[in-house]
């Protein structure tokens, strides 16, 4: 039995997987970064949306939060306002999966300051 050319069968089956591998995981880290950069445009423009509500700022609390959203390449799908406390939802198309993120902000609570 002749062993000539098995070695070749093998680098090209561990590089296939490799390829394949790498395939499937950029997408996924690809989405994950997309992700954490949409709960960052959550949290800015739940944090605006409560400024303009408070007062810090001026002008209409969810005009703010979808500029701010858009800003950071995000869309404003929700704002619900209760009295100074802003909710938001946020959302982007990535890789051709809608990604959501939700986010609240307001005044400090008492009993959290330590």
């Amino acid at each position: 039995m002749r062993d000539e050319g098995s070695g070749s069968i093998l680098a090209i089956g561990v590089l296939s997987a490799i390829a394949i591998l790498a395939a499937t995981s950029i997408p996924l880290y690809a989405a994950l970064s997309a992700r954490s950069q949409l709960q960052g445009a959550a949290d800015a423009a739940a944090l605006a949306a409560a400024d303009v509500r408070r007062g810090v700022t001026g002008g209409f609390p969810c005009d703010v939060a979808a500029d701010v959203a858009t800003a950071n390449g995000a869309e404003l799908a929700r704002c619900d306002l209760d009295g100074y406390i802003a909710t938001v939802e946020v959302r982007r198309e990535t890789l051709g999966f809608e990604l959501r993120s939700t986010a609240t902000a307001g005044p400090p609570q008492k009993d959290s300051i330590r």
